[in-house]
């Protein structure tokens, strides 16, 4: 104990002890800051939710801009459109006015002898041709429901929501051309529905050769929704001219007889219906 006792109050041995414990709590404090790193280095990422808003707003800035940039364009887009559509309106109506023009010139031409060649017929729509022969009452075809073309009429309803329309039928018969030798269809006009049947308009049925005018007409194809024809009841609902020139044993040649052509009692001739719509003004004032 003694000896302890001057250890202790030794200078030196305590200078010593003193530096001893100074290093041991250095080293552990130390030893204490690594483990607290290693810790700190081991637990997950913490997320700073104060930075999401900021983020947010930037991506809702940017999908602003773009709905913006796009509203931007479309309205452009929409004169622009509107000009290239009114411009193509105009040819339209350019084109569609030389049409009628070129319809007018032809029916309103002079006639011309009707030619064989249906291939030169194919170019002739719509223009007038005169022939000379008979009929053969013995095939008339009907071609309905068809009202009858009268502009006088036409005007005077222009505009009414209802209308008095006669229906009935148009009386294609066979016509055989003595200066040609060949036989075609005819177009003779409309008859009303009580009319239909030969008997009842005797006094209509011409005889022998005779000369007349009419319009060639092509080949109608089916509309949609359209009804077939029927071969078996003598209905037809377009014109067909090869199954019509098939059963009759004519050439798939078709005129439309003109109003001159009509006698009492007979059908009414001069039923070619030629109307082209011209709205395109409108279109263009449209757009």
């Amino acid at each position: 104990m003694a000896a302890w006792r001057r250890l202790l109050s030794d200078e030196a041995f305590r200078g010593a002890f003193r530096r001893l414990r100074f290093s041991c709590l250095d080293d552990g404090r130390r030893s204490f800051a690594r483990c607290c790193r290693k810790d700190a280095l081991q637990q997950p990422p913490k997320i700073c939710w104060r930075l999401c808003p900021a983020k947010n707003f930037a991506s809702t800035a940017t999908a602003h801009s773009t709905e913006e940039n796009i509203l931007k364009w479309g309205l452009l887009l929409i004169p622009i459109g509107s000009f290239f559509l009114g411009s193509w309106q105009i040819q339209r109506r350019e084109w569609k006015l030389r049409l009628i023009a070129e319809l007018e010139s032809r029916i309103f031409a002079e006639p011309v002898p009707l030619p064989t060649d249906l291939y030169e017929l194919n170019k002739m729509e719509y223009v007038p041709v005169k022939v000379r022969g008979h009929f053969d009452h013995t095939k008339e075809l009907y071609v309905l429901p068809r009202s009858p073309v009268d502009a006088e009429k036409e005007a005077r309803n222009a505009g009414r929501i209802m209308s008095n329309v006669e229906s009935g039928a148009h009386v294609i018969t066979p016509f055989y051309c003595t200066d040609l030798g060949i036989t075609i269809l005819v177009n003779r006009g409309f008859v009303p529905r009580k009319k239909m049947n030969p008997e009842t308009r005797l006094k209509g049925q011409i005889q022998g050769d005779i000369e007349l005018t009419g319009l060639v007409r092509l080949s109608e194809p089916r509309r949609p929704f359209m009804v077939e024809n029927n071969i078996e009841k003598n209905t037809w609902f377009y014109r067909d001219l090869d199954t019509m020139a098939k059963v009759t044993g004519a050439e798939p040649i078709f005129i439309d007889a003109d109003y001159r052509s009509s006698v009492p009692g007979g059908p009414i001739g001069g039923q070619t219906r030629v109307t082209l719509r011209n709205e395109h003004m409108q279109y263009i004032l449209t757009w």
